[in-house]
């Protein structure tokens, strides 16, 4: 490995660990007892999804069924989501926002911007831009090799 990538390995590390724990701290104090970041995420995947299903769930978010199943029971045990099987299979279940899920999300997704928005303003639009790019590129190489770098 050259040198330089060994550096830039190290500082992308501790920035993002620094990152994602502020993030994930001030989450919790803004997301409180109602919702968790990991029950946010899976509210903002099927809310984006027609058809939403546990198995795209837990291949979207790496993990396995059984703890999709138990965040979805969680959810579905404070009214957020709701499940339907398909009427032509039964079973395949699909997972829908409710309006008490919806509401929730909508409030937690505006806390959040609130939450990231002001750091935003340190920065060009061009800056944000880019790093917004590259970080969804990475995102997309990490997603495309299932974690693995080759």
């Amino acid at each position: 490995m050259r040198k330089d990538a060994e550096q830039w390995i190290n500082r992308y590390v501790e920035a993002y660990m620094v990152v994602t724990r502020q993030i994930n701290s001030r989450l919790r104090d803004i997301f409180g007892e109602g919702l968790t970041s990991d029950q946010f995420r899976i509210l903002r995947l099927i809310g984006g999804q027609e058809k939403c299903t546990s198995t795209y769930l837990a291949e979207a978010v790496a993990v396995g069924k059984s703890s999709i199943t138990a965040i979805i029971n969680r959810l579905d045990e404070a009214g957020m989501i709701q499940r339907t099987r398909d009427e032509n299979d039964r079973r395949q279940v699909y997972l829908t926002m409710t309006e008490r899920g919806k509401d929730v999300y909508e409030t937690s997704q505006k806390q959040m911007h609130e939450l990231i928005s002001p750091y935003l303003f340190h920065f060009d639009d061009k800056d944000i831009e880019h790093f917004v790019v590259m970080f969804e590129k990475l995102a997309f190489l990490m997603q495309d090799t299932g974690g693995k770098s080759n």
